[in-house]
């Protein structure tokens, strides 16, 4: 080969590579930004007036969204305070209505799932304007085997965070 095709085909190459980082540069630049996810957010349950409730609401409401994150993230972006931007979202409300404490020494004698402690809950989803787009009643039942969830928040905060996620996922709302 010769000197000149050599020189040439080296002028050809370098041409080459720069054209392809030219290329890479102008492509990483230009990204596509991903659509934003439809905000939700969690607000702490309250007690309806005759409930007497035993747990911390503000962990329970930290249990039911993580649990919400989990199940419902990649199609929602899940929150516990309402975002600065007022565009679409929704808030999930609700209320305890009713709470069995349960018997332990049902729970021992019997077994089966009998004695287990119990909730009665309504809730809600709303738009940004404030209409109702789901609601839903629910009897939570503590799990049958029990859970690692105690003391201030007991163990009713699974089976409660995942029925509510559920119970959203199945409404198939956007």
């Amino acid at each position: 080969m010769t000197k000149k095709c050599v020189w040439l085909l080296a002028v050809l190459g370098m041409t080459l590579l720069a054209a392809s980082m030219t290329y890479s540069q102008q492509n990483a630049t230009a990204t596509v930004p991903l659509p934003a996810k439809t905000p939700i957010v969690l607000n702490t349950f309250t007690l309806a007036q005759s409930v007497v409730w035993p747990y911390d609401m503000k962990q329970l409401q930290t249990l039911t969204l993580a649990e919400l994150k989990a199940k419902l993230g990649a199609q929602f972006d899940l929150v516990a305070e309402r975002p600065a931007q007022s565009g679409h979202m929704y808030a999930i409300d609700g209320e305890i209505v009713g709470w069995r404490a349960g018997n332990a020494a049902k729970r021992m004698l019997i077994g089966l799932g009998s004695g287990r402690e119990a909730a009665e809950i309504r809730y809600w989803v709303t738009d940004e304007n404030g209409v109702k787009v789901f609601e839903h009643r629910d009897t939570i039942r503590a799990e049958f085997w029990g859970n690692a969830y105690a003391g201030s928040v007991g163990q009713l905060a699974h089976p409660f965070a995942d029925k509510v996620a559920r119970r959203i996922s199945d409404a198939k709302f956007k």
